[in-house]
């Protein structure tokens, strides 16, 4: 067994795209079919940039986006509304459950890194922008394959959902550990990455496996490298701007970053 960590105490990790589901393609898919369903087609790019916020927020700002809102208006001659941002998200639980269980394969490697990670000491927690009846589905599925945190906690755990830090308050506590420059959270999205920065912690993004680039592993495996790379680089790019301290491709290559990061503290660096 490895040394134990001395300043680091626990790792806060996202779901979608992070240890499950490569390249978060769930909830995209959905969030795409809850627009069309009123007529109103919305991309990808749209569906996935707001990816990390809890739901309803997600729609909120999807719905805001100038090129969706004037859609929405040409389509009903009103702006899209909050009585139609609510019916949505009424919507969009039921056909994401139903869903969902196609995507909650574990990420390769993911399960390894996790137990090197206990093995030295730290504590695993987890967030999410998914409701506790989403999660509940795809924990059950994630324990036989090797990966149960010590918390799990979701939209309706803090008042506000990322980039606001409160999540990770809340980890924190449940946890029982602290200070927050101790913590390392991992997301794959620019809104996880803020909410650590907001909360204090460190930061560590994840590219190929994410929603940066949105790709099940087949399908990222399919390219050329040239434009695997290319796509990794850009996701890196966004998750830097966002404020990552570190960006790797997997939470495979996780171990190696903490023990960075434990280094840092022992000499004295605290994340800025």
């Amino acid at each position: 067994m490895n040394a134990k960590y001395e300043y680091m105490r626990g790792v806060v990790l996202d779901w979608a795209g992070t240890m499950v589901d490569h390249g978060s393609r769930a909830p995209a898919f959905v969030f795409q079919e809850i627009f069309r369903g009123r007529g109103v087609e919305i991309s990808v790019a749209q569906a996935r940039e707001p990816m990390g916020m809890a739901k309803l927020d997600h729609i909120a700002t999807i719905a805001a986006m100038p090129a969706v809102a004037e859609a929405w208006l040409a389509k009903y001659g009103q702006p899209c509304g909050d009585a139609d941002i609510q019916a949505m998200y009424a919507d969009f639980l039921p056909l994401q459950l139903k869903t969902l269980d196609q995507h909650c394969d574990l990420i390769e490697g993911v399960a390894d890194a996790v137990d090197e990670l206990r093995s030295r000491g730290l504590k695993i927690g987890s967030s999410t922008g998914y409701t506790r009846q989403l999660m509940e589905v795809v924990s059950a599925a994630a324990t036989p394959q090797g990966y149960t945190p010590d918390c799990v906690l979701c939209a309706e755990d803090a008042p506000r959902g990322r980039p606001a830090p409160f999540l990770l308050y809340e980890a924190a506590m449940r946890l029982d550990i602290y200070p927050m420059t101790s913590i390392v959270k991992v997301d794959d999205t620019a809104v996880g990455i803020q909410a650590g920065r907001n909360a204090g912690c460190w930061t560590v993004g994840i590219t190929r496996t994410g929603n940066c680039v949105g790709l099940s592993r087949d399908q990222f495996e399919t390219l050329p490298e040239k434009e695997r790379i290319e796509k990794c680089e850009a996701a890196a790019s966004t998750l830097t701007a966002a404020g990552a301290h570190e960006v790797i491709e997997s939470v495979a290559d996780l171990p190696a970053v903490v023990n960075r990061f434990e280094q840092k503290l022992a000499d004295g660096q605290r994340p800025d």
